[in-house]
């Protein structure tokens, strides 16, 4: 249980994070622009990382890439599912008219519900996670290149 706990309180931290951001652009009505949601990349990274990081401080010798690999997809696929579950109550409940306003930003081009809308969040943080999980385990994996004598 206490490898697991690690990961799932930064998914906590970085949905929260994910959360605030999402309604700090709300303030300034930003939300329906989807440029914005590219930081939702760099903060699920960096959640990822400091999982990751923490992780192997805190195993040091026996650290291994799978470990580091497990804990940084868990760490983004509870981030995403708490963030997409969000979402889908902030389009649903508090703001009826977002996803109207998220649409008309693509000049009405496309008829979709908002069962597709958050299909395609979920699929976009799932996707973040796992880009972010490889690109942040090649600083923390172990090299295996042999030093070479001259």
């Amino acid at each position: 249980m206490k490898k697991i706990s690690l990961p799932i309180r930064f998914g906590l931290v970085t949905s929260a994070v994910l959360v605030a951001y999402f309604l700090i652009l709300s303030l300034f009505d930003k939300h329906i622009n989807p440029a914005f949601s590219f930081f939702n990349a760099l903060i699920t990274g960096f959640g990822v990382y400091e999982a990751v990081r923490l992780s192997k401080l805190q195993l040091s010798d026996s650290f291994s890439y799978a470990e580091g690999f497990k804990t940084g997809i868990i760490t983004g696929f509870v981030a995403t599912i708490l963030f997409t579950a969000f979402f889908l109550f902030y389009s649903t409940e508090i703001n009826s008219n977002f996803l109207p306003e998220l649409l008309q930003t693509f000049n009405g081009k496309f008829n979709v519900d908002i069962g597709m809308v958050t299909f395609i969040v979920a699929v976009m943080g799932l996707a973040t996670t796992v880009v972010a999980t490889l690109s942040v385990m090649q600083l923390f994996k172990n090299s295996r290149n042999v030093p070479q004598n001259p």
